[in-house]
């Protein structure tokens, strides 16, 4: 498996991690597990954790495109973790695509990551 979730703040915050390559398979396991929390809680805080990502497939990125547009305003703060610049430049380009703040953490500030998702 290439993802983990995680809940916390009783369900109002949900850290991802990914590792490897996404596949379409991992958005079966993980759109499912947001819709029920979205569901529960209203606006999510989510921290995407994607230091050891190594890509997407192809089928995974349209998966994720979908994804994007149909939750486009159901998280409130986005908190994107990596340690490369490419990663950083994810956090920019998912902007566009959501209503949620959204702000890039280095790894090695995943508290910070942690205080500035509190916040909310």
């Amino acid at each position: 498996m290439t993802i983990q979730l995680s809940e916390d703040d009783n369900g109002k915050l949900l850290t991802i991690r990914v590792t490897g390559k996404l596949i379409q398979d991992d958005y079966a396991e993980f759109v499912p597990a947001f819709e029920r929390l979205v569901q529960q809680h209203g606006k999510l805080r989510v921290l995407f954790d994607m230091t050891d990502v190594h890509g997407w497939e192809l089928s995974a990125a349209w998966a994720d495109s979908k994804f994007a547009i149909h939750h486009f305003a159901d998280i409130d703060r986005l908190a994107m973790m990596g340690d490369k610049g490419w990663q950083h430049g994810m956090a920019t380009f998912c902007k566009p695509f959501t209503k949620a703040q959204v702000r890039y953490f280095d790894h090695a500030k995943a508290v910070e990551a942690g205080k500035w998702l509190d916040e909310a």
